[in-house]
């Protein structure tokens, strides 16, 4: 039941890094919390099969804080690829 503490904590961030990061525009709104919260699914679920204590920080920090992190810096690399595209895509209509 712990790991719904995580999961929500995760959403809870992503949300936060929606608004904070740039490009919204560019990307769903679902895009960033449902990253994180997936990524926060599977490393807690990984360090409770490694055997890492639920009382752990370390537990915690990577399953919320890592999945956070993960899921902003991919958004970032998205809306970086989503500019370029439509750059060039401007650019071969000459627009």
């Amino acid at each position: 039941m712990y790991i719904l503490l995580a999961l929500i904590g995760a959403c809870a961030l992503g949300i936060a890094a929606h608004f904070l990061i740039g490009g919204r525009e560019l990307r769903g709104v679902v895009l960033t919390p449902a990253v994180a919260t997936a990524l926060a699914a599977v490393v807690y679920t990984g360090l409770q099969w490694a055997g890492v204590g639920e009382d752990s920080i370390w537990l915690w920090l990577a399953s919320v804080l890592g999945s956070v992190v993960v899921a902003a810096a991919a958004t970032v690399a998205l809306v970086r690829f989503r500019r370029r595209a439509d750059a060039s895509a401007r650019a071969a209509l000459g627009i």
